[in-house]
């Protein structure tokens, strides 16, 4: 019952986060967190609030966080993984919720197996890339794009809402 309590206020949460972000349009800054397997599979996730389908970890840096530190810390609270090998791969410019936010992309290894904690992250599995669940998020597609080929992919320059 307090799960499911939780993912309400979560889902509240989200939607009043997006209408201040759209109102505001205060500059954000965030991680995404593509972590791999020693198989080479990457790790997705769903939530329990906001759009449907398949996510790479990852959330807010927090003030005097370095983009490898909150690539960590997210891993660990929304999977139960730790990182290995942090390493960023790059950033970019982008618009989220009608604000400024720069993404930051860092990769890892780890040799855990996923605990989500069913409230925040009702689901986390690693995928082969060539056979990634459906639906997969438009952002999580363009975030793996740049993780393949961070010179051409063209995620910085169209909004991802």
């Amino acid at each position: 019952m307090i799960a499911k309590l939780h993912r309400l206020a979560l889902r509240m949460a989200h939607a009043l986060r997006h209408r201040w972000r759209v109102l505001r349009r205060t500059p954000l800054e965030g991680v995404t967190v593509i972590a791999c397997d020693l198989q080479g599979k990457v790790l997705l996730v769903r939530h329990s609030y906001g759009p449907r389908g398949w996510f790479l970890p990852g959330g807010g840096i927090g003030r005097g966080e370095r983009p490898e530190q909150a690539a960590v810390r997210e891993l660990r609270e929304e999977t139960g993984c730790v990182a290995e090998g942090t390493r960023l791969v790059g950033s970019f410019e982008e618009q989220v919720s009608g604000s400024p936010h720069t993404a930051h992309i860092v990769t890892c290894l780890t040799d855990d197996d996923p605990q989500p904690d069913r409230r925040e992250v009702i689901e986390a599995r690693f995928f082969p890339t060539h056979s990634l669940p459906e639906p997969l998020s438009p952002r999580t597609a363009a975030r793996l794009a740049f993780w393949r080929d961070p010179a051409n992919a063209a995620v910085g320059h169209r909004s991802l809402d």
